[in-house]
């Protein structure tokens, strides 16, 4: 069995209307794994590939949206259709995105968690942010880390104030010392 006959038989991830950002890049990641990315980018790909990409589209969504999309001629318009009616527009992203921040900067590591956990959370927060188009910088991530860690990182704080360079510090190596 070749590698790309391996793959075809993952099944693509499926659409039922939540996360429409999420769903657009592993569905894109999906198609280009099978070299049918560029049926949905451009109307000059064969027929077989322009077929195959909405084959894999139609599998790919609920049966609620099917109903919605199967009178469409092509990957791409279906494609185009799924980004405009599920993305949403400028204002909507705007919001999500202040939303997003407000939730990561009301965000405090509980004391009985772990510190994993918390930087999880906070890296959930700006994947999120950058799938809307947006970012939230990893020294933001790293400045939220440092001022709401509880008291008893306080002295492994202060070493690492005292032996690196703060403003320099990556979030790995952060991590790694609390």
């Amino acid at each position: 069995m070749d590698a790309e006959s391996g793959f075809s038989s993952i099944v693509p991830p499926l659409f039922d209307r939540n996360n429409y950002q999420t769903w657009a890049v592993r569905m894109e990641a999906y198609l280009d794994a099978l070299d049918l990315w560029e049926a949905i980018k451009a109307q000059k790909e064969k027929k077989i590939k322009k077929s195959k990409a909405k084959a894999c589209l139609f599998a790919a969504v609920s049966t609620s949206i099917f109903t919605r999309i199967m009178s469409l001629k092509s990957a791409k318009e279906i494609w185009d259709f799924l980004k405009s009616e599920y993305k949403g527009n400028d204002r909507i992203c705007g919001m999500q995105v202040l939303n997003l921040i407000r939730n990561f900067e009301l965000q405090k590591m509980k004391e009985t968690k772990a510190i994993k956990e918390y930087a999880d959370r906070l890296l959930n927060i700006g994947n999120q942010v950058s799938l809307l188009g947006s970012s939230i910088a990893d020294s933001r991530i790293i400045k939220k880390i440092l001022v709401t860690v509880p008291e008893r990182f306080e002295a492994t704080i202060t070493t690492l104030e005292n032996t690196k360079n703060i403003s320099k510090i990556t979030l790995t190596e952060l991590l790694s010392s609390l």
